[in-house]
């Protein structure tokens, strides 16, 4: 048998090297080499190499006009978690590779082990490949969670050849990896974890879910920044990327959709640790919003938009006595927008907070990124800074420029409909989000500039 061999590839700029080197010879870049599978020393080709000329979805086809192409409907099946169906877009696809990651302990095992034992009482088979743990520390867990006479096949495996071969003889609808930092190859010598070792594996269980109809579930770990661990390459070759979210000294998670080629993007679903393992929560907005018995100064409730669903969130601010050097801090919310915001609020209505220290805090851990949040943001500093509640049972939302106008925000009807439902009776809106329609027990006041939306939240002291 011909021996094999491997090549080092840079990744600044495609450069090879028949060994590693601390250096590219050909752009100079240091520690950029990766080790990757090519031809045997005697002229043919190794295993890896024949699959890895493939594309991720299997051997190519024809040319074919895109009209020419029958468009069909992907078949889901619902795992029976129904917050974790919302944020894969309707269930498990066949053939699908989804990619979940998070911070250790946070719930990934959890989650895929009830939804896993879900799918297989439903009739689906299903193989949990653990790298991690013993199948005994598997068993354990499946007890503590409740899943008495589980018939999930476990697999306690880290070498690709033998998971793809075991795949290959029991054919099951869907497989757990968990995670894929512990999986290798034997046709590369790099350590498991490694740059080439993740790319290869996730590359050949891509492969095998696209020509096969397997759906594959990949765990990922996460770098101390909160990252994907590996190359970038490990996020485009998947179709869904889910990532947990959420404070572990919290019993809350929400998993995000960072990716998903058949769904909605940022869709979240929201979840409570129980002694049981993670529940839905059907009703998120109260987990967002603090219970005060009256209004209290620097809270403002605002109407968030996470996918599909409108969720009420708390922002919460507190505005205090700076020194030479006043801060600006911001939980769950950009920091440079806040800093952008309070340049805003000097220019263009007169609040002036250079020498303040200016805190803000979305309330429950959520992480908000729509630029919608603005409005909310500014008013409740506004509050804190003049130690004045706003109006009991009040929501805002909407955008703010740097010319201090007030933009509208998307589905504007939804947020104030939630609004409602949950017991808001005033809110402060863009003037382009205003309904034509009156909204049942809503009072909706429109603004198109933020001095008007701070003048106006004054009158309703």
């Amino acid at each position: 048998m011909a021996k094999e061999k491997s090549v080092y590839i840079c990744s600044e700029c495609g450069g090879t090297s028949p060994r590693w080197l601390g250096k590219c010879p050909s752009c100079n870049a240091w520690n950029t080499l990766v080790e990757s599978a090519t031809e045997s020393a005697g002229g043919g080709k190794n295993r890896l190499s024949q699959t890895g000329r493939t594309g991720y979805a299997g051997q190519a086809q024809a040319v074919t006009p895109l009209a020419a192409i029958e468009a069909t409907e992907v078949a889901r099946t619902p795992s029976g978690i129904a917050e974790l169906d919302r944020v894969l877009g309707g269930g498990i696809v066949e053939g699908g590779v989804v990619l979940i990651g998070g911070d250790p302990g946070i719930g990934k095992s959890t989650l895929l082990l009830q939804a896993v034992d879900a799918l297989q009482r439903q009739g689906l088979p299903a193989l949990y490949v653990t790298g991690e743990e013993s199948g005994a520390q598997v068993a354990l867990r499946s007890r503590r969670l409740g899943l008495d006479n589980s018939q999930v096949d476990v697999l306690s495996e880290i070498q690709l050849e033998k998971i793809l071969a075991t795949c290959e003889s029991t054919q099951p609808a869907i497989v757990i990896i968990d995670s894929i930092q512990t999986m290798y190859s034997d046709q590369l010598s790099s350590a498991p974890g490694s740059v080439a070792q993740v790319r290869e594996c996730a590359a050949h269980l891509t492969r095998m879910a696209k020509s096969t109809g397997i759906a594959v579930v990949l765990v990922g770990h996460v770098t101390k920044e909160g990252a994907l661990a590996g190359p970038r390459v490990l996020e485009h070759m998947v179709d869904t990327v889910l990532y947990f979210e959420g404070d572990t000294h919290s019993s809350f998670r929400l998993v995000r959709a960072i990716k998903n080629r058949f769904g909605a993007v940022n869709e979240i679903g929201v979840f409570a640790m129980t002694e049981k393992g993670l529940k839905g929560v059907s009703n998120p907005s109260a987990i967002f919003l603090s219970q005060h018995s009256e209004p209290v100064p620097g809270s403002c409730v605002l109407v968030t938009l996470e996918g599909s669903r409108p969720l009420l969130v708390e922002i919460q601010a507190l505005v205090d006595s700076g020194g030479p050097s006043p801060r600006r801090l911001s939980v769950g919310l950009d920091r440079d927008r806040l800093a952008m915001l309070l340049a805003v609020l000097n220019r263009h209505a007169g609040v002036a907070c250079a020498d303040q220290d200016v805190f803000v805090n979305a309330v429950g851990g959520v992480r908000i990124g729509e630029p919608a949040a603005d409005l909310a943001v500014m008013l409740s500093i506004t509050s804190s800074l003049r130690g004045k509640a706003l109006p009991k049972g009040f929501i805002t939302f909407g955008e703010v420029g740097l010319a201090g106008e007030v933009r509208p925000a998307p589905r504007g009807q939804e947020r104030l409909k939630e609004a409602a439902k949950l017991g808001f009776t005033v809110a402060v809106v863009p003037k382009a989000n205003a309904p034509k329609k009156p909204i049942e027990g809503i009072t909706i006041h429109a603004v198109d500039r933020v001095d008007e939306a701070i003048s106006l939240v004054r009158g309703l002291d």
